[in-house]
């Protein structure tokens, strides 16, 4: 199994939408990523391709010094290979590249799997966002990962 990280380009999007109508209720649109990699200059992505196929995606926002992690998705049939690790590794490495002090971000409050990911790099939970959520108005964890630089 051939896995790499890299960059994300226009080409991706189409799947990276299918992934995103794949694992959230309320996915961002085609139109949203766009965006996203044309016009917002705080803003990157990474892609982790299995066998040159795109099995997940992450995005950071890079505002001041810290990275605020917007979204981590990996599509179903690639889960547990290790995909969502790269990505982590992937923003965390990107953050660190460009002297990024803190990385931060929110996870549903049932979303153990994704919680226990961050924690394994370091993430710890330091607050809840009430109602975060619009689809179910589920709460929110808010994560921090301080001091990326060490």
């Amino acid at each position: 199994m051939d896995i790499i990280i890299r960059g994300i380009v226009e080409d991706d999007i189409d799947e990276i939408v299918e992934i995103e109508k794949e694992c959230f209720p309320t996915p961002w649109p085609r139109d949203a990523f766009l965006t996203e990699i044309r016009e917002n200059k705080l803003a990157r992505y990474v892609v982790v391709e299995v066998d040159g196929k795109v099995a997940g995606y992450g995005g950071v926002w890079l505002i001041v010094n810290e990275g605020h992690i917007t979204n981590i998705a990996v599509k179903e049939e690639y889960r547990g290979l290790g995909v969502g690790n790269r990505i982590v590794e992937g923003l965390i490495y990107y953050c660190t590249s460009k002297n990024i002090q803190s990385m931060t971000l929110e996870v549903r409050e049932s979303n153990i799997i994704a919680q226990n990911l961050y924690k394994k790099y370091g993430f710890v939970e330091y607050g809840i966002r009430p109602k975060y959520y619009s689809d179910n108005n589920e709460d929110a964890l808010i994560m921090w990962r301080t001091n990326i630089l060490r």
